[in-house]
């Protein structure tokens, strides 16, 4: 007897220490997965800049993740709980890593980054030259009689790696979370399932919050890391032609989705379940191969039964009006969330004037924090006062109304537009907006004969920024690379400026004096919104769960994720780069003389589509709010009147009246 006890002992440490180091590879799984999802969020105005593409493509590449997770979600749906769990996981984050590698490609196989600049190398020789007359000579001339040759050079492409490489991204990570939690519940204990679950979702803030500390780091990287001397380089962090180390952080991402795959490869296909007496787990390690057999059989049953189901269960949930309402609230408040985040980097960039690296260190810092804390607090709420679905909808309606109306003070937390002569201010001075390239020529740069397609902006000593040093109709230029100061700017002069300095120096003028503190009210703003906004997520989640039959939410649920990516996370994206591109006023321009990605935006304009087509959003979203109010208030009535229908809720109404 002695000799059988020992095993068994030795049995159930190993058994459970495997759950555990299940639970440590899931939560590294999902770190890693979560991470890389929120350095590619981050690096998308990096990329936009390298490929020279319009926001709208960044769009669709954006959104091609979840047509990646579309692809294969049927398949991993059907097949994922048949198969060797760990091992599908394990062979989803290699696949990640083989999209990261694939994102990654285009940097090793491109030319090296070469922006617009009137800077030629022997005005680096600290001369004093006539700018106008280097201009003439400069290759965007030269470019426009090679078209034909450019079209056909490396790299005018190459975001199609991007693309499909985050296509793939998204394929490899459609496995992890529903086969790593259905093996938590199937092998672990009832009472101990919430609290692991709970664990995992730890990494998936943990997971973003170091993407985009890793995005915020290398965007302030040169892209040409190690090849380019720095001090060549005449661009700032805040210039709209810089390109961060944007392809370093997805191979380290990468890295880290390969290095999270390994242990799941030595993990067994089933485990005993958690807490059984020493002799049931002897007996269940033995006869695994026939449970494993029968809960095939018992999964191909009810597959079975699925199938001839799957008409009379699409019917029911088409017939379930709270069901179908939140499906319609789900899809507009996804597409004004999602919409938002894709672009928020571009936004404080443009609007405030930060770096990207800034700008993806602040959404780090100021967001993410918050938000767990409030879906925390939500989820404990939840549990600790029992809230029935009718007080879950009240709850996640009047939290989310609040943080709507407290939504528009972002509207008065603004800059406005920095003083650009043919732009948004004329060469006089006067404010005027202009998307015609014509305004850029003017009385003072005609006789430099200047390309309008230029932006090497320069800071006039007027304080007006001009789009090149040649539109500034400066005639001498002395200093070299970054410190070069041009002179003799008759534009500058031409403007009234009173003092005898016309001279104009690299880089745009900086903003306004109110911008910082401008900023610091937004992003408190944030704060506010980003907490109480999740804190009426997982009530408003309740009501969708609730709202199902027992044998419709594994159905119900798969159509409610479906309909959020197919309406909201795949086009979003591509409307909000759209609209956004429409605000642009200087377009940067290829090597083969087309458009290339926006150097400038009207800012006000900017922030009134930004800001303007979630409220939109948002604000429609609440007319299936107050239906489903409406609809629970009736049911519950109804349950009063001992008139109920054979509803999940109204069983629930049962249920917390007995109470």
């Amino acid at each position: 007897m002695k000799e059988t006890k020992k095993p068994a002992a030795t049995e159930k440490f190993c058994c459970i220490s495997k759950l555990k180091v299940f639970l440590l590879a899931s939560s590294f799984a999902y770190l890693a997965k979560t991470m890389s999802g929120a350095y590619m969020n981050s690096m998308l105005t990096q990329i936009e800049r390298r490929f020279n593409i319009p926001a709208s493509l960044v769009g669709i590449i954006n959104g091609s993740f979840e047509i990646g997770n579309l692809l294969v979600i049927a398949f991993v749906s059907y097949f994922g709980a048949k198969l060797h769990r760990p091992r599908i996981i394990a062979l989803g984050c290699t696949v990640m890593c083989f999209g990261c590698l694939l994102i990654s490609l285009p940097h090793f196989l491109m030319e090296r980054y070469q922006y617009e600049t009137a800077l030629s190398p022997l005005e680096n020789s600290s001369s004093s030259m006539s700018v106008c007359l280097i201009n003439q000579s400069q290759s965007f001339k030269h470019m426009e009689k090679q078209s034909a040759e450019c079209e056909q050079k490396s790299g005018s492409l190459m975001w199609v790696f991007v693309l499909v490489g985050n296509i793939i991204r998204g394929i490899g990570e459609t496995p992890i979370m529903p086969l790593v939690i259905s093996y938590v519940e199937d092998f672990s204990k009832a009472e101990n399932s919430p609290f692991y679950i709970g664990c995992l979702q730890i990494a998936t803030v943990i997971g973003p919050f170091l993407g985009f500390m890793l995005g915020s780091y290398c965007a302030q990287l040169y892209v040409d890391l190690g090849f380019t001397d720095i001090e060549e380089v005449t661009i700032t962090l805040t210039d709209a032609r810089w390109v961060g180390a944007w392809w370093l952080g997805i191979l380290i991402c990468g890295s880290v989705n390969l290095l999270a795959g390994i242990p799941f490869c030595f993990l067994p296909k089933s485990l005993p379940k958690e807490g059984q007496a020493s002799e049931t787990e002897l007996l269940s390690m033995r006869n695994a191969s026939l449970l494993q057999e029968r809960s095939e059989t018992q999964a191909k049953r009810k597959m079975r039964e699925i199938t001839k189901d799957f008409i009379p269960f699409l019917r029911s949930l088409f017939h379930n009006p709270v069901y179908m309402l939140f499906i319609c609230i789900t899809v507009m408040q996804f597409s004004a969330y999602i919409g938002m985040i894709t672009f928020m980097p571009k936004y404080l960039e443009q609007q405030y004037g930060k770096s990207a690296s800034q700008a993806i260190f602040l959404i780090a810092v100021y967001n993410l924090p918050v938000i767990c804390i409030g879906y925390f607090l939500g989820g404990f709420l939840m549990k600790k006062f029992k809230i029935s679905t009718i007080q879950a909808a009240n709850i996640a309606f009047w939290i989310s109304l609040i943080e709507y109306l407290i939504y528009f003070a972002a509207y008065f937390t603004v800059c406005e537009n920095s003083p650009v002569a043919g732009l948004t201010v004329s060469y006089e001075g006067i404010e005027q907006i202009s998307y015609m390239e014509t305004t850029l020529l003017a009385d003072c740069n005609s006789d430099c004969d200047c390309s309008v397609k230029m932006w090497d902006p320069v800071c006039g000593a007027n304080g007006i920024t001009y789009v090149s040093p040649c539109l500034a109709g400066c005639t001498a230029s002395d200093g070299t690379r970054k410190y070069t100061v041009f002179e003799n700017c008759t534009c500058v002069a031409a403007s009234g400026f009173s003092s005898g300095n016309v001279s104009a120096v690299l880089g745009q003028c900086d903003k306004e004096a109110n911008c910082d503190m401008m900023l610091h009210y937004f992003l408190i703003l944030c704060i506010v919104c980003s907490l109480i906004y999740s804190l009426g997520a997982m009530p408003g989640y309740m009501v969708l769960i609730r709202s199902l039959k027992p044998e419709e939410k594994s159905f119900g649920m798969g159509i409610h994720t479906l309909a959020s990516r197919v309406f909201a996370g795949i086009p979003s994206p591509i409307y909000f780069g759209a609209l956004i591109d429409s605000t642009c006023l200087k377009w940067g321009t290829l090597s083969c003389g087309g458009e290339g990605a926006c150097r400038m935006y009207d800012i006000v304009t900017y922030r009134w589509f930004y800001l303007g087509l979630p409220a939109i959003l948002r604000g429609v979203s609440y007319i299936p709010c107050v239906l489903i109010l409406l609809i629970l208030k009736k049911q519950l009535k109804s349950s009063d009147g001992k008139t109920l229908k054979r509803s999940p809720m109204a069983m629930e109404a049962i249920e917390e009246q007995n109470d």
